[in-house]
């Protein structure tokens, strides 16, 4: 089995609109720390030198949000209303996890432009790889936008689905879209500059609008897709169990027959 890495790190030090922080407490840290609270809570004194090496354990501590990073769009995220059935959307931590881990086959978009694509270039894109999807299966769109990553132009310059390109992924049983990009749908400025000319509310955010009225997930800044036959691999993407949010990290990884 060979493993290949579809995970775009979580970095402080790349630029993202809503910045990432990253405290390091290291092991020497740590051990002071410990010797302070030791004394406060118990009245007893520590010397951390009695520790090896002077350290305890380092800790990590960041402020960020879910869509920071590979991770996935649980059906709350885009919006209250869920169209397919009674009942409120699920949030992350409700989501069946098998749908995390399923066949899985990428469609070519590379040659796209920035903006949307409709269903007649998705089904050309299945043409080329000789593929039908099928029920479960997780479909990947390889848009070549991961190598913008930490750049601003990762988040103005890559190529998302419109209503009709992730229709017709629905109706063929596709509960997870995945994507390379910073979203599913078109950036912000593309969609909100067509919405001005045209006043046709339907350019905003359709592809994440499709999911109130179908339940799907949608995994959002892969990376790597290039990397991947057309299909004939396993996807394993499950995301962290956050109770009561709209998404969650997650590392996906794809498994290939050796």
């Amino acid at each position: 089995m060979r493993f290949i890495d579809l995970s775009t790190p979580i970095d402080a030090s790349q630029w993202e609109p809503e910045p990432v922080t990253h405290e390091v407490v290291t092991p020497a840290q740590g051990a002071a720390h410990m010797a302070e609270e030791m004394a406060r809570e118990f009245g007893l004194q520590f010397d951390p030198a009695d520790l090896p090496d002077g350290e305890l354990l380092s800790i990590d501590n960041m402020t960020l949000n879910t869509h920071t990073g590979t991770h996935v769009d649980a059906p709350s995220h885009y919006g209250t209303r869920a169209g397919y059935g009674s009942g409120r959307p699920r949030d992350i931590d409700e989501m069946p996890l098998e749908w995390f881990h399923q066949q899985a086959f990428v469609l070519d978009l590379t040659a796209e432009p920035t903006g949307s694509v409709d269903a007649f270039v998705v089904e050309r894109a299945l043409k080329r790889i000789d593929h039908t999807p099928e029920p479960g299966q997780i479909a990947l769109l390889n848009t070549g936008a991961w190598r913008r990553a930490g750049t601003m132009e990762y988040f103005t310059d890559f190529v998302g689905l419109d209503a009709s390109a992730v229709g017709l992924l629905l109706d063929a049983g596709i509960t997870v879209i995945g994507t390379d990009a910073f979203s599913l749908d078109a950036p912000f400025g593309h969609m909100l500059r067509r919405f001005a000319e045209t006043g046709d509310r339907s350019v905003l955010w359709p592809a994440h609008f499709a999911g109130r009225d179908r339940e799907y997930c949608q995994i959002e800044r892969l990376a790597n897709l290039d990397e991947l036959p057309d299909k004939g691999f396993v996807l394993s993407c499950f995301p962290v169990r956050i109770a009561g949010a709209g998404a969650g990290w997650a590392r996906a990884v794809a498994l290939l027959d050796d």
